[in-house]
């Protein structure tokens, strides 16, 4: 496959229909060092990658559910089994944690951000290119400050995304993708006032 036609039959493969194998070691070590090339203004390297496999999948997700219901006393049997389920179907997820640096004098941190995202999608396409399937997810624990510590997060760390990967049980669905014309424009100059 050509490299355009590899971009444009790019697409995620949910992370419930994802099965063993996955990446071997060897897969794997060339799958994390892809992903890690990717646009890092001043060199900061303002990402780390948290591998989840194993049984550690099954204690995750329990430890979840039980924050989950702490939390929330009255959340629901349903959410729980989801949390407990969560990291249960790819045979890897990897936790992409943006590393930032909020008062560098020189790099933004919306460009801290964005790199730590390019490594997400990074593995994304390289989990593809090794012929496995791979979704990008997010989810309350990205996002909750007691999560944040189970997953052993600095003061300055935060989640981007798991991106769980395995084999696909079955084709990855495509999805309808928004018309250029609708999105794409030419810079036009502002009119002056006269």
């Amino acid at each position: 496959m050509q490299p355009y036609d590899f971009l444009v039959a790019r697409r995620s493969t949910p992370a419930r229909q994802l099965g063993e194998p996955g990446p071997d070691a060897t897969q794997l070590q060339r799958l994390l060092a892809a992903a890690i090339r990717v646009p890092d203004h001043g060199k900061l390297a303002p990402w780390r990658l948290l591998l989840i496999r194993g049984e550690a999948r099954r204690q995750l997700g329990a430890a979840l559910a039980e924050l989950h219901r702490r939390k929330d006393p009255a959340v629901a049997a349903a959410q729980l089994d989801k949390d407990r389920e969560r990291f249960a179907f790819a045979p890897l997820a990897i936790a992409v944690i943006a590393r930032l640096a909020p008062d560098h004098p020189k790099i933004p941190l919306q460009e801290q951000l964005l790199s730590a995202g390019c490594v997400a999608y990074n593995l994304l396409l390289g989990a593809q290119a090794l012929g496995f399937g791979a979704q990008w997810l997010t989810g309350w624990a990205a996002y909750d400050g007691d999560a944040a510590r189970l997953f052993g997060l600095a003061e300055h760390e935060r989640i981007v995304g798991f991106v769980h990967v395995g084999t696909p049980r079955e084709t990855a669905p495509e999805r309808p993708r928004p018309p250029l014309e609708g999105i794409v424009r030419d810079w036009v100059p502002p009119v002056e006032p006269a």
